[in-house]
């Protein structure tokens, strides 16, 4: 059965307040940060929810690589993960602070806390093993929020 090698997970950038809020400039440098992070991972699909704030997130790394951002339904999320679960590669979803535990946890990995609101700095790798188990490794996008 096909796997990705990796599984990268991230909370979209920090973003306006409204229904459907843009980026802030703060969350288009973390995106940028972010493509430049991942840009030789070997992504070779990149998902996102259908919100303007995760699309703008994901697109910096989608430009840099020219892959399609595929958009996939939050409230779906086990038909994302049956999907990525038949790729090659490596793979970035794009997500929220309430969807990214459960995705990690589909995907086999441990997500640990929860993600607080204005937590936008997690970077979650999985890592696929031969044995068919998961390594989550937690990374820090870039700029990290000042400590409290």
């Amino acid at each position: 059965m096909a796997q990705p090698s990796m599984i990268y997970l991230v909370r979209h950038g920090e973003k306006a307040v409204g229904t459907d809020p843009e980026l802030i400039a703060q969350g288009q440098l973390r995106a940028q940060n972010i493509a430049t992070t991942l840009h030789r991972a070997g992504i070779q699909a990149i998902f996102s929810t259908p919100t303007t704030r995760t699309l703008q997130t994901a697109q910096p790394l989608a430009q840099r690589l020219k892959l399609p951002v595929q958009q996939y339904a939050a409230e779906t999320p086990k038909v994302l993960v049956e999907k990525v679960k038949a790729l090659r590669g490596a793979v970035l979803v794009v997500g929220h602070s309430n969807t990214l535990s459960e995705l990690v946890t589909l995907f086999g990995g441990a997500p640990g806390a929860e993600i607080a609101d204005d937590e936008y700095d997690r970077l979650y790798q999985l890592i696929n093993g031969a044995d068919g188990k998961v390594t989550t490794v937690l990374l820090t996008s870039l700029p990290a929020t000042p400590q409290q």
